[in-house]
């Protein structure tokens, strides 16, 4: 019954969205409210359902999204964008672009989560794809691609790191594996997936000027703009203050952040977060940006509140979003795929793959699949003798497929990429789905090698 409440769920939220052009923040909090009543949840518990995924996902996404769309504007305004695309134009030229962008992409991807890597790369991908005369999708959907790759795939995002880790899988490993079949996935979701959605859907790859996201971009003299080199250090200032604290703990602590840090172990831990890496990336680009550049501190505030004002109704759709996810979790979606899946007889490989992705679909939150499955895969691996490392990484790969209604990814490529839900389903639900199948394909061609 919760999976026909479910079906009929995401039915009327694609109605509200599409047909009858609500807004779809108030689409998610209503449905949320009627999935809610169906799911047969006590009524005085639904707000709290609400309140409950709305605060869990906005806590810290405040800060990294707010503060990265800050950010993004400082340098965009200051010409650093224009800078950065420039350079990578010259250096790699039109036609290896792609390349550029997947190479920088799956680096910046693996010490950032995808929310903060979406929100600190995309401003220069479209930089990029305007300089050059590009569409946006051409370059964006390779960038996608390798920032959700390295999110599903490789320890130290917390969703693979955290299934690990629950699994007893040995992080180092499924490090290294994970990038073994995180790269097949970035390209054949990449720019080979981006031929197939061109041919099939080629009005999507229009070359357009600017973005509600970012507003309009402007015009610079190149001799005028911030060098290179500060500009690249301003926008992933975050990403090298989260990479220096993941390396450090892989070096002293085997991977695992220390779990009562004190001394050096506990500056590394503040740094290495993303809230406080943002908090100090904002101000660096203030003064690099900002106040370097001989800009007055009211045109350094203006800039800060057109910033906000770009992704305030973002925002308001992903906290709708994780309601929405709340109230399936709580309405015992969850429990109803254990006990669907609880006598089966896959492979475990498979088998891991296939419960994570029914979660993922149920639920949205690739995280919360993940740790899911993780639990309910968990006696089976145990019984068969099955290989830790790899079934980590069949969870990965499923935590990624079927990106729809319900995950907050969904609403930040949809807005981010000026996209309607259709288009969206079109380009990012396949996407995902493509990194999702050919990510369990190569986890079953590893451990045929190593087993």
């Amino acid at each position: 019954m919760q999976f026909v409440i479910l079906l009929l769920g995401i039915l009327l939220l694609l109605f509200l969205i599409i047909k009858v052009k609500l807004n779809t923040f108030v689409s998610l909090i209503a449905t949320s409210i009627l999935v809610a009543l169906g799911l047969g949840m006590n009524p005085a518990d639904i707000a709290d359902s609400i309140k409950n995924g709305i605060g869990s996902s906005m806590g810290e996404l405040i800060i990294v999204f707010g503060f990265g769309a800050m950010i993004g504007r400082l340098v965009s305004d200051a010409g650093g964008s224009y800078r950065i695309a420039r350079t990578l134009i010259n250096v790699f030229g039109k036609k290896r672009l792609q390349v550029a962008i997947v190479i920088a992409s799956f680096l910046i991807g693996i010490s950032l989560l995808f929310e903060v890597g979406l929100v600190l790369v995309t401003p220069i991908v479209f930089a990029v794809a305007l300089e050059a005369d590009v569409p946006f999708l051409y370059l964006g959907i390779s960038m996608a691609a390798a920032l959700s790759a390295t999110q599903g795939f490789l320890p130290p995002q917390p969703a693979p790191t955290a299934v690990a880790t629950a699994l007893g899988a040995n992080i180092g490993e499924v490090l290294l594996i994970g990038i073994i079949v995180a790269i097949p996935c970035v390209i054949v979701a990449g720019p080979l997936w981006t031929r197939v959605i061109r041919r099939f859907s080629p009005e999507l790859f229009v070359v357009k000027k600017s973005l509600p996201a970012f507003g309009e971009v402007k015009e610079f003299d190149l001799k005028e703009t911030p060098g290179f080199g500060i500009s690249v250090l301003t926008s992933l200032f975050p990403v090298i203050f989260m990479a220096l604290a993941t390396i450090y703990q892989m070096a002293v602590n085997g991977g695992q952040a220390p779990k009562n840090p004190h001394g050096f172990d506990a500056v590394v831990t503040m740094l290495g977060n993303p809230v406080i890496a943002m908090v100090i990336a904002l101000l660096f680009a203030i003064w690099s940006m900002g106040l370097h550049r001989q800009r007055t501190m009211k045109e350094i505030s203006g800039t800060i509140e057109s910033a906000v004002k770009s992704i305030a109704m973002l925002l308001m759709v992903i906290a709708g979003g994780s309601a929405f996810k709340q109230v399936l979790i709580d309405g015992g979606v969850g429990k109803a795929v254990q006990q669907l899946m609880v006598n089966s007889s896959f492979s475990p490989i498979i088998l891991a793959w296939f419960i994570t992705v029914i979660l993922r679909i149920s639920l949205g939150s690739a995280t919360v699949a993940g740790m899911t499955a993780s639990g309910l895969i968990m006696p089976l691996m145990h019984s068969l003798g099955a290989d830790p490392v790899m079934i980590a990484l069949a969870i990965g790969a499923g935590s990624l497929a079927a990106s729809h209604v319900n995950d907050a990814g969904f609403w930040m490529f949809s807005e981010y990429f000026d996209l309607s839900v259709k288009d969206t389903f079109k380009v990012w639900t396949t996407l995902e789905t493509v990194i999702s199948i050919v990510g369990v394909i190569m986890v079953m061609i590893m451990n045929a090698i190593f087993h």
